[in-house]
């Protein structure tokens, strides 16, 4: 596990970080076409409407994709200077309803932005706010960031900074498994030993492991999944006397369909599919009575915050939990509205201008 450097809260990244399609996003590509057609029609009217828009999202969350949205308003609205915006920032808790940002200005020099700073905004806050959720139930402990492979690759980037801004509001220690995750805040991806070198070794996960130990360098905190033969307890075992010292970890990973041999004599009055607490409680005490103490345990596979919450609750010896799609599943959409147009009052019913004193101005 590596952990995260820290950084001030209130620092706002460099809108250049961001790697915009600037072109594109500022001809309106990523735009629903409405807005397009509005703007188009507003400029063949020669009407320059100056406008207060209003974000807001309705669930308690944790703010996320702000910096990366104001960097749109930045390098891709067609006059920047003419535009006065205040915002919230990244890892800000909000309230449903909360304004989070006004944009004020020539409607024609931003129309075309709106769907991409919703857009922006609704998955960046969806991301930190399962996350948050997640390190909250985990009491501290670390988590590795695994949702990587159940999403398209071009998000990982940014998800990987949402997930990264939870870690560093809550304190808590956050692994991501890809550098693509890890660049905006300038750290590296982790990762335990996988399957697939084991597979690699015709299925010996201690010589995949012995492998990987002669690879990686001394700082490495060296991780092993121990399911491969659906025998936790005994392969944790046989990684541990191999790799000694060596051994940061072993991964729990058994499949929600499988039960793991530990457990065949003792089915009845339990779940015993997957990782469950009496899996866990087995590996532990092995490796405890082989002189292994130091040996820490991450559980994975389809951890949820509530079976995160279970676990602590009943002190589960889990050292550190890898979370995957759960953390980018629901929603957390933003609406824009504009509520004031050449200094009267314009919104919708139900949508009228909410003031918000924590609202910052963007210079």
């Amino acid at each position: 596990m590596t952990v995260v450097p820290t950084r001030p809260k209130r620092e706002r990244l460099d809108p250049a970080v961001f790697d915009l399609p600037v072109e594109k996003m500022r001809d309106g590509y990523y735009t629903d076409a409405y807005f397009n057609y509005t703007r188009s029609a507003l400029l063949h009217d020669d009407r320059h409407p100056r406008v207060v828009m209003q974000v807001f999202q309705k669930h308690h969350a944790m703010l996320g994709g702000m910096d990366e949205a104001l960097a749109i308003l930045e390098l891709c609205s067609h006059d920047r200077a003419g535009l006065t915006v205040h915002a919230l920032r990244d890892g800000d808790w909000v309230d449903p309803w909360e304004t989070v940002m006004t944009i004020e200005g020539d409607y024609t020099t931003f129309a075309h932005l709106e769907t991409v700073v919703l857009g922006t905004l609704a998955r960046r806050t969806l991301i930190a706010t399962n996350t948050a959720r997640v390190l909250e139930a985990a009491n501290g402990k670390p988590i590795i960031f695994m949702p990587a492979r159940h999403d398209h690759h071009r998000v990982q980037t940014g998800d990987g900074y949402a997930a990264y801004v939870a870690g560093a509001v809550l304190g808590a220690e956050i692994g991501v498994t890809s550098d693509a995750q890890a660049s905006w805040w300038g750290g590296r991806g982790v990762g335990t030993v996988p399957h697939s070198l084991i597979a690699s070794y015709g299925g010996n996960t201690v010589l995949a492991a012995t492998k990987f130990a002669e690879w990686a360098p001394e700082d490495f905190h060296i991780t092993v999944l121990v399911d491969f033969d659906n025998d936790s307890v005994r392969t944790a075992l046989d990684v541990a006397r191999a790799l000694g010292p060596r051994l940061w970890g072993v991964r729990l990973d058994t499949s929600g369909q499988l039960v793991d041999r530990a457990l065949w004599d003792e089915m009845g009055d339990f779940d015993p599919r997957g990782v469950n607490e009496r899996l866990v409680r087995k590996v532990r005490a092995a490796l405890d009575e082989d002189g292994f103490e130091h040996v820490r345990i991450v559980a994975s596979g389809g951890f949820t915050v509530a079976k995160i919450e279970t676990f602590e609750r009943r002190g589960v010896p889990v050292d550190a939990y890898g979370v995957g799609s759960s953390l980018i599943r629901g929603e957390n959409d933003f609406t824009g509205d504009i509520v004031m147009a050449d200094g009267r009052p314009t919104a919708k019913v139900g949508r009228a201008y909410r003031s918000n004193p924590r609202l910052e101005l963007v210079e």
